[in-house]
C-alpha cells in the first residue's frame, strides 16, 4: 500500500490551510510528490516551503476553482508538465450556515456553494480523468461531509452541493469498475479549521483535529476505500434511513 503514496503525483485542492494543507504535509512526509492548489498565493507558498524544508517534494499553483477558465488552465498545465496525475484530492470547498427561511432572498448562497463544491470539482475531475483511464490507474478522492448522511438544519446550500458530490462520485465509481481508476468519498465530521470559526456554537462542540483529518486523507490514498467515515456517523446515517422522524427530531434539537 505504501507504493500508492511514494513518488506519486498527488493534487490537493484547498491546500493553503486546514485539512488540505495538513493532508499535503502528511502525504509528502510519506514520500508523495504533492501538488498544492488554492486561491491564496502567500499561504499556499508557505505550505510548499514547509514541506520542502522538511525534506518533502511539493509544488504549488494558484487557481480559483470557481472559475472555469482557471480550472482549464490549471489542468492543461498539470498534464503538460506531469503527463498524468496519480491521485486527485478534491478538497476545496465553501460552507454557508443559514436556514432556508433566512435565505429566501439569497439564491446566490446556493449558486456559490454549487460552483466551488460541485461544478468546480466535476470540471477538474473531467479534465484529469482521461489520462488516468489511458494509463489504467488513478484515484479520485472527493471530500464531503457527515451532513450528507443525516439531517442537517441550516445547511441546505452546503449539504445540497455535497450530496451532489456524493451522487457524482458513486455513479462514477460504478462506471469505472475494471478500469484501474478508483474513487473515495471522505465524510468528515466537524473539523477544527477556519471554515467553522464564524459559528460560535462550534467552539462548544467536540471537533476532529486537523492532524487526524489529514490522516484520513493518507488512509484514503493508501487503502482506496469506497468511503471513509466514522462508525458513529455511519450508524447515524443508517438510523436516519430506518427512523427518519427520530433522526430529524434529534438533529433539530441539537441545532448544529
Amino acid at each position: 500500500m505504501s507504493k500508492r503514496i511514494q513518488n506519486k503525483k498527488i493534487v490537493i485542492t484547498g491546500a493553503s490551510s486546514g485539512i488540505g494543507a495538513e493532508g499535503a504535509r502528511q502525504l509528502a512526509a510519506k514520500g508523495a510528490y504533492v501538488i498544492l492548489v488554492a486561491r491564496r498565493a502567500d499561504e499556499l507558498a508557505a505550505v510548499e516551503q514547509q514541506i520542502q524544508a522538511a525534506g518533502g517534494q511539493a509544488e504549488s499553483h494558484t487557481a480559483d476553482l470557481a472559475n472555469y477558465d482557471e480550472i482549464d488552465a490549471l489542468a492543461q498545465l498539470l498534464l503538460e508538465k506531469h503527463g498524468k496525475i496519480d491521485v486527485l484530492i478534491n478538497n476545496a470547498g465553501r460552507s454557508i450556515r443559514r436556514s432556508v427561511r433566512h435565505s429566501l432572498e439569497r439564491f446566490h448562497d446556493y449558486e456559490r456553494c454549487m460552483q466551488i463544491n460541485y461544478f468546480g470539482l466535476v470540471r477538474l475531475t473531467l479534465k484529469l480523468l482521461p489520462a488516468m483511464l489511458e494509463a489504467g490507474d488513478g484515484h479520485v478522492i472527493n471530500v464531503t461531509t457527515w451532513a450528507t448522511l443525516v439531517p442537517s438544519p441550516r445547511f441546505a446550500a452546503y449539504v445540497a452541493s455535497k450530496r451532489a458530490v456524493d451522487g457524482f462520485t458513486e455513479t462514477l465509481d460504478t462506471e469505472l469498475i475494471g478500469t484501474g481508476v478508483a474513487t473515495t468519498l471522505v465524510h468528515y465530521p466537524l473539523v477544527k479549521t477556519p471554515m467553522i470559526a464564524p459559528t460560535k456554537l462550534y467552539s462548544k462542540i467536540p471537533t476532529m483535529s486537523v492532524e487526524r483529518a489529514g490522516g484520513w486523507l493518507v488512509r484514503a490514498v493508501r487503502r482506496r476505500p469506497k468511503r471513509v467515515v466514522s462508525p458513529t456517523m455511519f450508524s447515524a446515517g443508517m438510523g436516519s434511513m430506518v427512523t427518519p422522524r427520530t433522526s430529524r427530531w434529534i438533529s433539530r434539537k441539537l441545532g448544529i
